[in-house]
């Protein structure tokens, strides 16, 4: 009886493993596209860090994203077990967060570079104070990204037994913290790396050194832009799932591009990402606008 008990346990063991490596499988793909803007987000913000300090600030980040996930993963189960409507509620503000976040970043623009401009030599104190609003606002962001990929993993297992849901959210949940802060410290070195090897003998060394210190300011350049652009369209997206008459507007004008002869398929599958961004642009100026408002109404009323 006890053997048998001891094969019981071990095929459901078994079992659990196989779901969950099948589920974590399906979760990797549907959140490949968070990835991706979770990525450019994160690299972004580590522009203006000084050289000797980017891999703490990426550390520092990543340290806070594996906190926001084990705050995540356990609230996550918790509200859809006992409040499931609140899911796409809780989303869609911190899609609007996004949105806010990314459009703050449009309309202060100017005036952080004349700030910038005309203080050209920060203290240590500044230097300090700066990345630990990078590091804040890194973490921030992450924050509602994590939601969204755990929101999306979590609708994956929702059918699951509890065991496979919690497996695969803490595998989805370390992979992804592991892979996006993995690629974010490649990606921040690259300069470093071209560095190295333009000083080795051989030419072809040389060479590839002298294009990766070429191409690192040029790609952070455009990963600031990117991730700028990821905030809005991954604002928008969440916020424009919310509501089903905007989600299916969204569908139906995909649907329509999809006829145009040659380009119709890569024109519907851009022309949800473009609306979507288009939609968090839109959002993220009201959000702005009327928090402005509101903060110049308050001294006012008191």
């Amino acid at each position: 009886m006890a053997g048998a008990s001891l094969l019981t346990l071990l095929d459901d063991i078994a079992t659990i493993l196989d779901d969950v490596s099948v589920m974590s499988k399906v979760a990797a793909k549907k959140t490949a596209g968070v990835l991706g803007d979770d990525l450019a987000l994160n690299a972004q913000q580590v522009t203006g860090v000084n050289a000797d300090r980017e891999l703490p600030v990426v550390w520092a980040v990543a340290k806070g994203s594996m906190l926001n996930k084990a705050i995540l993963v356990p609230a996550a189960l918790l509200i859809s077990a006992f409040i499931p409507w609140a899911v796409t509620p809780l989303l869609m503000l911190g899609g609007l967060f996004l949105c806010f976040e990314g459009f703050e970043k449009i309309w202060h623009c100017h005036e952080e570079a004349e700030h910038k401009a005309a203080q050209p030599v920060e203290t240590i104190t500044d230097a300090h104070a700066y990345e630990k609003d990078k590091v804040k606002g890194a973490i921030r962001t992450d924050f509602v990204l994590s939601a969204e990929i755990i929101a999306i993993t979590l609708g994956i297992v929702a059918e699951e037994a509890f065991m496979t849901q919690v497996a695969t959210l803490c595998i989805i949940a370390v992979v992804m913290t592991v892979g996006v802060y993995g690629l974010v410290a490649g990606i921040v070195k690259l300069d470093d790396l071209g560095l190295w090897l333009s000083k080795k003998s051989t030419a072809v060394a040389q060479w590839v050194g002298g294009l990766l210190l070429a191409a690192a300011p040029r790609l952070m350049k455009l990963l600031t832009i990117v991730g700028t652009a990821a905030m809005f369209m991954v604002g928008g997206g969440i916020l424009t799932h919310g509501v089903d008459y905007l989600h299916h507007g969204i569908e139906h004008a995909a649907g329509l591009v999809a006829t145009v002869a040659v380009a119709g398929p890569l024109l519907a599958a851009l022309t949800p990402s473009l609306l979507n961004l288009v939609f968090g642009v839109i959002a993220g100026a009201v959000a702005v606008i009327l928090l402005g408002l509101v903060a110049r109404l308050k001294p006012k009323v008191a």
